[in-house]
């Protein structure tokens, strides 16, 4: 009895993980699109931020004990890191160019590109069921970005190259976990700082770094309010390490999708 009641009460945890992993998202997505739309901060920059305040929350998590990291070597993980910028500012300048609904049904194409990659680089085999259903969600993605009353020719290249080095990235990600055997958060521990390197060095030379539209220039206290409330979202990268084996990424992915349509 007892033990029926330590399942229920941890598949309740992992339920209302995942709720409040989904809310964050959301509400980290429609941020995100208010940021680039009412103060025009700087994606890169953006990105940067993000990338410190992730490591120092890892910094933080791995001094609470919450994991223990491991030495890896940085040769073995330039690549990744490098693929780790390209995913995420090309995810947020298809947010900045696109509307929210065809930003986040063109990141649905992420699973067909995936498979792709795991089929011809891989020589992985998925069933016939799986690989039928990756028509319909091709279709509607087509469709959804056809027919969108604001298309943007920009937003739909940045829309396709975030898909690309996201499905890229989250295929060598695996990969890496498998071969360097560390999990999410040891792997990350590395990872991010050496991103946060890679754009530290690349923002001087595309964007601004003092003055009007910098980084370091003069933002409104509702901005940098807004900032600070996101950037925590390295709480949402703990969370996602903790529950990835509880729940398939689709899975979250869709749910994700359809309340974007939903609000």
């Amino acid at each position: 009895m007892a033990s029926l009641a330590d399942r229920v009460r941890g598949r309740g945890r992992i339920a209302a993980g995942l709720l409040f992993n989904l809310l964050v998202s959301i509400c980290i997505v429609f941020l995100n699109k208010w940021i680039y739309v009412h103060h025009g901060f700087p994606n890169m920059s953006l990105t940067l931020v993000h990338f410190v305040v992730t490591w120092l929350g890892l910094y933080i998590c791995q001094k609470l004990d919450i994991f223990a990291p491991k030495s890896l070597p940085p040769s073995k993980l330039l690549l990744l890191a490098l693929s780790f910028c390209g995913f995420v500012v090309f995810t947020n300048l298809s947010l900045q160019n696109n509307t929210i609904g065809t930003y986040q049904l063109a990141k649905a194409m992420t699973t067909p590109v995936i498979i792709a990659i795991q089929t011809f680089c891989y020589q992985k085999s998925f069933s016939i069921r799986i690989q039928l259903t990756l028509i319909p969600i091709t279709l509607g993605v087509i469709l959804n970005s056809y027919y969108d009353v604001k298309f943007n020719f920009l937003g739909m290249v940045f829309a396709a190259l975030g898909v690309l080095v996201t499905s890229l990235y989250q295929v060598w990600v695996g990969a890496k976990q498998h071969e360097l055997q560390v999990n999410s958060m040891q792997l990350l521990y590395y990872q991010a700082p050496m991103s946060s390197a890679m754009l530290l060095f690349a923002v001087p030379f595309f964007e601004p770094v003092f003055g009007e539209g910098g980084i370091l220039g003069p933002w409104s206290v509702s901005a940098l309010t807004i900032i600070h409330w996101k950037e925590n979202s390295w709480k949402k990268n703990c969370r996602m390490t903790r529950t990835k084996h509880t729940d398939k990424p689709c899975s979250v992915c869709w749910k994700k999708t359809c309340s974007f349509f939903f609000f």
